[in-house]
């Protein structure tokens, strides 16, 4: 749905783009706010500029380049903000629009090559370990993952339409998050598959549902699930 947004953004529907952005609102005062190591709340300029670079990320963005949207406005984000507090000091009097609108080197930079390889890198690093520290949270580690991928990939296809099931409905996604646990008879009855596969595949599903449920903080392995 979200990738159909951007397609539709991208080739000029305004109401799509509108939607875009209001979907995203969250994730970008999120992003505005750990770039400005404090609280922030709409009225603040930071956001402003950080909605403005989410906006431009939209244009810019190249799937081909094969990273994922969000990761990609995230950095642009970054290095808007970043550029807004260099050019704070001796631009006071500039309104947040035209701050934004002059740009500079590293946005710049970003919007020709998108992702320089080392902050591509850090970037994955940091997504890894958010999601090695939710596993814990569930008790599960890299090793336990590694042991419960089904081998088969039609069972895998499978496990993995199960787990979208999961993510798509919302009591039985807070049932997880909140009981930290999978609710096998309700996806049983969900999605017909029947309760013994659901439990020899339980691990499977934890995992990749975490993932599939929280795309905007998982964006690179977001990415890559989608084209499982």
């Amino acid at each position: 749905m979200r990738e159909e947004l951007l397609d539709r953004a991208r080739r000029g529907d305004q109401q799509a783009r509108e939607e875009l952005l209001s979907t995203h609102r969250h994730f970008i005062l999120r992003v505005a706010t750990a770039c400005a190591r404090q609280p922030l709340t709409w009225s603040d300029d930071v956001a402003s500029i950080a909605l403005i670079a989410f906006n431009e990320a939209i244009d810019a963005y190249d799937e081909t380049r094969g990273v994922p949207f969000p990761a990609f406005a995230r950095l642009v984000i970054r290095c808007r903000v970043a550029d807004f507090y260099r050019k704070e000091g001796r631009a006071a009097t500039d309104s947040v629009e035209e701050i934004a609108a002059t740009g500079g080197a590293a946005i710049g930079q970003v919007m020709k090559e998108h992702f320089a390889d080392e902050e591509l890198l850090r970037e994955r690093r940091e997504e890894i370990e958010c999601y090695r520290r939710l596993l814990g949270e569930f008790g599960l580690t890299f090793q336990d993952l590694v042991a419960a991928a089904p081998k088969h990939r039609d069972t895998r296809a499978n496990l993995l339409r199960v787990a979208r099931a999961l993510v798509e409905n919302q009591e039985l996604f807070r049932h997880l998050m909140e009981r930290k646990r999978v609710p096998l008879t309700e996806l049983a009855l969900l999605t017909g598959v029947p309760r013994k596969t659901l439990e020899r595949g339980r691990r499977y599903i934890l995992a990749v549902s975490l993932i599939l449920g929280h795309p905007e903080e998982f964006t690179h392995l977001y990415g890559h699930l989608k084209y499982c």
